[in-house]
């Protein structure tokens, strides 16, 4: 676990760093908690939709980043389950985001080959963000590209329980015992069972914490925190967090073979 920088610290402090991953081992997976939206307003006297708004900005930079340096897979986490308690203004700001991003991005998405899939459990009200969802599923289905998991109303904790019922009800129904309930049979029933396993976790903004969010897939992958709220994240600071990870020594609690 690392935190990269001085979290809170000057504008000049806070600037993108410089870093090349050229030659680094680069992780499949890469999951990132966008902090700081709101802070990064207060911070420059805007109000908080404008920080938002330029989050939307700094996903479509991280996005490009991600094709060009060879990353298979990125999940952000968009909407969680426990946004919904924010003020009803703030919310229905970041539903109309969501809404814009989908109609004058996804052609873009499409045309550079990115696989777009949507993980917790959707819009409990909005049948419209529901349906534009689901069809940015289906139009990205047969991408090869960069695969763009967007975890909106997620929880990890939900997405546990409910992998775990679908297995009690298989029990219940004859089809397994329980011994067959195993770590990979849990992980098969995951909204991410498809995707590769998690290699790092980037979390901007100072904050040292996953905040519910792929506690299962996060066990053994790297978390880095940067001090840079997420309007400001750029392909630098995206390449400070890979040359972190590519420092780490990942033994997935086995030894070095020196047998330290």
């Amino acid at each position: 676990m690392a935190k990269i920088g001085v979290p809170g610290g000057t504008p000049s402090e806070r600037e993108s760093p410089a870093v090349s991953v050229a030659g680094s081992a680069v992780p499949r997976h890469v999951a990132i908690i966008m902090d700081g939206n709101g802070r990064w307003a207060k911070a420059h006297g805007l109000p908080r939709f404008e920080g938002h708004r330029r989050g939307v900005e700094a996903v479509r930079r991280t996005v490009s980043a991600a094709r060009d340096l060879g990353i298979e897979a990125v999940t952000i986490y968009s909407f969680s389950s426990e946004n919904w308690s924010r003020p009803l203004a703030e919310v229905s700001e970041l539903m109309g985001l969501l809404k814009r991003f989908i109609r004058s991005d996804l052609r873009d998405l499409h045309a550079n080959n990115v696989r777009v899939r949507i993980i917790g459990e959707g819009h409990p009200g909005d049948s419209e963000i529901e349906t534009m969802l689901r069809e940015t599923e289906v139009i990205t289905r047969g991408n090869t590209g960069l695969r763009l998991t967007v975890a909106f109303n997620y929880g990890s904790r939900n997405e546990i329980a409910r992998a775990v019922q679908g297995l009690a009800r298989d029990v219940a129904q004859g089809r397994l015992t329980p011994d067959d309930i195993t770590p990979e049979r849990i992980a098969e029933r995951l909204d991410t069972a498809e995707l590769p396993p998690l290699d790092l976790v980037i979390r901007t903004s100072g904050e040292q914490r996953l905040s519910n969010f792929l506690l299962w897939q996060a066990a053994y992958a790297e978390l880095v925190f940067l001090p840079v709220h997420w309007p400001d994240f750029d392909r630098a600071w995206f390449e400070k967090a890979l040359s972190e990870y590519s420092r780490r020594e990942r033994r997935f609690g086995g030894i070095e073979p020196d047998g330290c």
